[in-house]
């Protein structure tokens, strides 16, 4: 079956990332259902809209907006699926809400956004470990490099455009492209930033 304008997507694992390995033992972070920070974002597409035609295909793994897969309670506190929902392991994603697809092992985005690395704060007297509106760019597509902007650049970003995410156990920045203020280029002597809870272990 195809949507005319949606994927239809099955996660990859649960519908909530909301578990830790520790040791033997798994420590479960989350149980309520609204909070958006413990919702699945990684799918794989079982089929391609049919008016779409970008680079995803099916089998693709794909990064997806936290709504797609998330549960809500009703004003009577009956849990309910997200409009998204289309049956048993499936569901409907909008086009503009896949933010990432794997294709020959490698991350892309899609044209209007790119992803980044916070880096460490280089002022050993400041309680602060990130440096504020600036990152190495990680993931990024032609449209970015024909900007001028290449993987490994180090950039800055306005304030509040910013989106985290935890993408291969790394902490990441979702940027829009036109929120990039400025770009540094190569810098090569920046320290990424990851925080222990990122990396799932």
């Amino acid at each position: 079956m195809k949507s005319l304008f949606d994927f239809i997507v099955t996660p990859i694992g649960d519908r909530y990332s909301n578990k830790k390995k520790i040791g033997d033992k798994e420590l479960i972070l989350n149980t309520e259902i609204s909070g958006h920070e413990f919702v699945n974002r990684q799918a794989t597409v079982i089929s391609t809209p049919i008016l779409y035609d970008g680079p995803i295909k099916p089998g693709d793994e794909i990064i997806i907006h936290h709504n797609v897969f998330r549960r809500f309670y009703d004003v009577r506190g009956n849990e309910k699926n997200s409009k998204s929902y289309f049956k048993e392991d499936q569901y409907f994603c909008q086009v503009d809400q896949v933010f990432l697809y794997k294709q020959n092992e490698e991350w892309v985005t899609p044209d209007d956004f790119c992803f980044v690395k916070p880096i460490s704060k280089r002022d050993k007297f400041s309680t602060d470990k990130e440096e504020p509106l600036k990152g190495i760019v990680k993931y990024t597509n032609v449209c970015i490099a024909n900007m001028g902007i290449l993987q490994g650049d180090l950039i800055g970003f306005t304030p509040e455009s910013e989106y985290e995410f935890i993408i291969d156990d790394q902490r990441l920045y979702r940027i829009p492209i036109n929120s990039i203020s400025i770009i540094y280029g190569h810098q090569g002597n920046q320290a990424e930033y990851n925080t222990s809870w990122a990396t799932g272990s």
